[in-house]
């Protein structure tokens, strides 16, 4: 007999599937894996815990390992076994003479062996201590000369005195305050403060003058203890001190090999030439030094090396006792042409490698005929063309506050009629329209009127920084201008925080010159775990050692030879930071500088080791993706400033300087290095404002935004905003006059202004220049009195 299956029909159940959300059920994966496990959790299985008492046991020696390490560098510090510790003498008053206070220090031990480099800096080996100093005293009154001795010392020495040998005197003047603030921006070592001219004062007095000047100095030092410096009791206390004390690390110092010049040399190449080698000697600090990479010579710029001579120490701790674990005596390193770094900053550009054309000889001369544009101005009968270049165009626009590269785009002719029809307009007087040259007046005549106008030139520019800061990006529409010419760069934008921009889009020409990471901040990386963990061929740090630079220019060894007052500091080189690419710093507002600060002016930037002048770009310090324009650097802000400058790794400090017209140098900006990123989108905003003229419940005609009504036509995909919060957007022109009916989420305000936002990408200007010695005021006031 046939047995019977079941088999089902239409009204099957069916039962609804477990649900595991987006991830996989452990069923599922039981299934997949077949038993099988994971490397990981079988070498965690088989990993032997530590019990607690070996795990106690284990985090003692970590300890015990950390203490040795930090006892062995502390007594490293200036032993016969590393180079001398660096003491920089700063007065914090202009007036006080420093040449004391050395002798002071000299003459502290008799025991001490005192010797003085041809540089200048003064040597004390003191085997009371068994230690070694190095005392140099940069020049007082100069901020160049004084940082650049602070970025390479390992304790700086703040002086300070009663004026007139009298307490409740002012013991920081204007330049030691200013000189202390560029101190710790600049990135502060190990610090001692110290007051002298005490001595004849009683007890008493001397005890009330060293509370005063540390209430004074905890200012800005609020942890630092103040010492007496007047005796060799006094100077041996310091020392003391100087040796003991905990050393403050700056960054980006202990990750470069570094030294401070004591004995200079210079070797011309040949006859006639203009170039030579310069020789540079004295002790190696940081890390160790590769002949094959690149130094950076402060004041000098960068160079490449030939040779490296390790020397014999001259200023040794005990003369009678030779040098341990030293290497060798009178190593030389020399450099090999093909491991040899090469100096090439830019990137070599393809004229071919891009699909655009070249302008040709009739298109270059057309362009500077119309560099060399006339302007025409109504003025009465008679005056001359001299006259009618001083006499202001009240009437006319200026665009160039706002605008980059637009031109205004009405013609002579159309001007000489718009004049005409105006001079007809005046009753009773007599005006004639006059066509004036752009060239530059007469310079007799020019400097005699200088200094008006430079007061006119300031005026106008502290007006427009109030204007800034009063209503932000706001900008009037031309009326003798279509708005779509006048702002075709520009484009709208749903909204400036999520709308895509392509960083690519439409670069500069000077974008081909550069060089670009693809991750910056993975690189940095790399590069500082390959300086400590890769053996370097060179001379260790504490070497005694020469440095043969080649290719120096022989003005710049002059400029040297002429300041014989500054030190002389040399930097080595991290990889690829010399190429350039787009800096971009944070700042912070000082408040010492009254006068508005514009974007794209010329500045003096410190970077660290680094010193150039650039005019940069200033954007917002925000954390999206674009990061709006900023045409003032307005008080009390922080901003970001991007300029064409070598790369930088950070952490790298910033000191931002604007320089007179004597030549002097004012601090108004501190910071640091952000980042090396030319992908960073800088976008200008430009708001365009309209009145309401008729409003209702939801729609309102608006005035004043347009003039023509073409430019409403092309504006309309454009949203609206009102500065009480309403969105809405354009529905349709009325009439010719640049009237419009719009359409607003909400009841619109008659007391409300209407705004419309437009954007465009801003870049740099290639505006790099080496701040060098040769163009130092110092230098150039030098030069003056020669």
């Amino acid at each position: 007999m046939k047995q019977e299956t079941h088999r089902p029909g239409a009204l099957k159940q069916v039962n609804k599937a477990h649900k595991t959300g987006r991830h996989r059920s452990k069923g599922s994966i039981s299934n997949e894996v077949k038993g099988k496990t994971n490397v990981k959790a079988l070498t965690k299985r088989f990993k032997k815990e530590l019990s607690k008492d070996a795990r106690r046991l284990q985090s003692m020696q970590i300890r015990k390992k950390k203490r040795e390490e930090v006892i062995a560098q502390k007594r490293n510090l200036g032993s016969s076994e590393a180079a001398p510790i660096i003491i920089c003498v700063i007065p914090l008053q202009e007036d006080l003479e420093v040449e004391n206070i050395v002798d002071v220090l000299a003459t502290a031990d008799d025991g001490a062996t005192v010797a003085k480099s041809p540089c200048g800096v003064t040597h004390l080996s003191l085997p009371r201590f068994k230690q070694r100093f190095s005392v140099i005293v940069p020049p007082v009154g100069n901020v160049i000369g004084t940082l650049d001795a602070a970025k390479i010392a390992n304790t700086l020495l703040f002086i300070s005195a009663p004026v007139n040998d009298k307490p409740n005197t002012e013991y920081v003047d204007l330049w030691g305050e200013e000189i202390i603030v560029a101190c710790l921006a600049q990135g502060l070592p190990t610090t001692i403060a110290a007051i002298t001219k005490t001595d004849n004062l009683h007890p008493k007095k001397r005890h009330d003058c060293k509370q005063q000047f540390q209430e004074v100095i905890g200012k800005w030092l609020p942890e630092e203890k103040v010492f007496h410096l007047d005796k060799g009791m006094d100077a041996l206390n310091i020392l003391r001190r100087v040796g003991s004390q905990k050393q403050r690390e700056v960054l980006y110092r202990k990750k470069r090999p570094h030294l401070l010049g004591e004995e200079l040399k210079f070797q011309t190449n040949n006859l006639g030439t203009s170039t030579g080698t310069l020789k540079v000697t004295g002790y190696l600090e940081g890390m160790p030094l590769s002949v094959n990479g690149l130094i950076h010579i402060v004041g000098l710029g960068d160079f490449q090396m030939s040779q490296i001579e390790v020397h014999e120490d001259p200023y040794p701790l005990d003369k009678n006792r030779q040098r341990k674990n030293v290497e060798s005596i009178d190593i030389n390193y020399y450099a090999d042409a093909e491991k040899q770094e090469s100096l090439q900053s830019e990137n070599i550009t393809d004229p071919m490698d891009a699909e655009q054309t070249w302008p040709t000889q009739e298109e270059l001369a057309q362009a500077e005929a119309q560099r060399k544009k006339k302007i025409v101005k109504r003025v009465p009968k008679g005056t001359s063309e001299y006259q009618a270049a001083w006499i202001p165009d009240e009437d006319g626009e200026d665009l160039s506050e706002y605008s980059d590269d637009e031109s205004d785009y009405m013609s002579i002719d159309e001007a000489k009629s718009q004049a005409n029809s105006d001079a007809d307009a005046e009753d009773g007087e007599e005006y004639e329209t006059i066509t004036i040259s752009e060239a530059p007046m007469d310079e007799q005549r020019y400097d005699e009127e200088i200094d008006l106008m430079e007061e006119r030139q300031a005026m106008e520019k502290v007006k427009q920084a109030k204007l800034d800061a009063q209503f932000p990006d706001e900008v009037d529409t031309p009326q003798n201008t279509l708005a779509k010419i006048r702002f075709q760069k520009y484009r709208g934008l749903e909204s400036f925080r999520t709308s895509l921009w392509d960083p690519k889009e439409n670069l500069p020409s000077d974008y081909a010159r550069i060089f670009q990471f693809e991750n910056f901040d993975r690189t940095r990386k790399r590069i500082f775990k390959e300086i400590q963990e890769v053996d370097t061929v060179g001379p260790s740090p504490g070497s005694y050692i020469t440095v043969s630079v080649v290719n120096v220019r022989k003005d710049l060894f002059n400029a040297v030879c002429a300041l014989n007052n500054r030190p002389v500091i040399l930097f080595g080189l991290l990889p690829n930071e010399h190429k350039m690419s787009l800096l971009n710093v944070v700042l912070k507002n000082t408040n010492q500088y009254e006068e508005p600060i514009k974007s794209k002016e010329k500045l003096v930037f410190q970077c660290g080791f680094r010193r150039f002048t650039a005019c940069p770009v200033f954007s917002q310090h925000t954390n999206g993706s674009k990061h709006k324009y900023e045409r003032f650097f307005q008080p009390d802000t922080t901003i970001v400033a991007s300029m064409y400058a070598p790369i930088t790794f950070p952490p790298c400090p910033v000191l931002c300087y604007i320089e007179k017209k004597d030549g002097n140098l004012v601090l108004i900006a501190t910071g640091s290095v952000l980042s090396v990123n030319p992908d960073r989108l800088v976008i200008k905003r430009v708001v365009l404002s309209g009145h309401p003229f008729k409003v209702n419940k939801r729609s309102a005609v608006i005035r004043f935004m347009f003039f023509n009504r073409e430019d409403i036509n092309w504006f309309k995909p454009v949203q609206l905003r009102t500065k009480y919060g309403r969105r809405g957007h354009i529905k349709e022109p009325l009439g010719t006059h640049g009237h419009m009916k719009c359409v607003f989420n909400g009841q619109l305000k008659s007391q409300d202004t209407i705004l419309l936002n437009l954007y465009k990408r801003i870049f740099p200007k290639w505006t790099y220049e080496p701040y060098l010695l040769v163009n130092s005021p110092d230098f150039q006031e030098y030069m003056n009195l020669g």
